[in-house]
């Protein structure tokens, strides 16, 4: 785990767990630093390694009248403003081979979209950035089968991976979590993060709008930590119902602090 005290620096706190979280997209510098400010302050009272998450573009949106960003560019001078300012390392998902340099000019991990783990260009292309790279769990893959994902970005020269679980596909509407998975990625000698927001997605609704559970946020966390996860995924928003994207599975951002008090204190009994 040595590219997390590598990525963390002062912040790296080995005996608890660390936390992805941000806003699902980059709506506005406003928004961003909000969340920001929030969650780092609550990071630092409570020891948590923090890394801020946001899409500087969405390029999975179900429906083409759906908002996918503010521009590449802007989207990701941003989140380097939002790293600087609060001295946390930050973090957006690529789409495509090309990406990869262009994001790595500006954040400290590269995460790769679920739908796209096996896609070995892109993951080469990342991994040769020598970012950290973070592959998502495709909702049709096995937690076995991830080795392969690892296997591509090792052999490109880079050891600097994590892996997440985000739910796998049940039915044509829903996800459902497989805890196995957890330690079955452990055991690729990875750390395990569980997106504890977009494995509570409900896909694929008639409207072209993602529905999602953020009522059982709190439930696939607790289960994450107990499980043995080293970090969660978790979008916060002020406010989940006026968000541009994925506001169905989004946790409001005052629900956060109490969340992160209990799954430290679970942590602490399960290590």
């Amino acid at each position: 785990m040595k590219h997390l005290k590598s990525l963390f620096k002062e912040q790296y706190n080995p005996e608890n767990f660390f936390l992805i979280a941000g806003p699902c997209v980059i709506e506005e510098e406003e928004i961003l630093m909000t969340v920001a400010e929030k969650v780092t302050a609550i990071c630092k009272r409570l020891a948590i390694p923090y890394v801020f998450k946001a899409s500087y573009r969405k390029a999975n949106r179900t429906s083409v009248h759906s908002f996918t960003g503010i521009g590449d560019v802007e989207g990701l001078e941003l989140l380097q403003k939002v790293g600087k300012t609060f001295n946390v390392p930050v973090t957006s998902d690529i789409h495509s081979a090309a990406e990869a340099a262009m994001a790595a000019a500006y954040v400290d991990v590269l995460q790769i979209p679920a739908f796209l783990c096996r896609q070995t260009d892109i993951l080469l292309a990342a991994a040769e950035t020598g970012k950290v790279v973070n592959v998502k769990k495709g909702q049709f893959l096995s937690g076995e089968s991830m080795k392969f994902a690892v296997e591509k970005i090792k052999g490109a020269g880079n050891d600097h991976i994590i892996l997440t679980e985000r739910g796998t596909t049940f039915g044509y509407q829903d996800l459902v979590v497989d805890y196995r998975n957890i330690p079955i990625m452990k055991h690729l000698g990875e750390p395990v993060v569980m997106d504890c927001t977009h494995s509570l997605q409900q896909p694929n609704q008639s409207s072209g709008v993602t529905g999602g559970n953020p009522q059982m946020i709190s439930t696939i966390a607790k289960a994450a930590i107990a499980t043995g996860a080293d970090g969660l995924f978790i979008e916060t928003h002020p406010d989940p119902s006026k968000a541009k994207s994925d506001g169905a599975n989004m946790l409001r951002l005052d629900l956060l602090e109490e969340l992160l008090e209990k799954l430290v204190e679970i942590r602490r009994v399960v290590r």
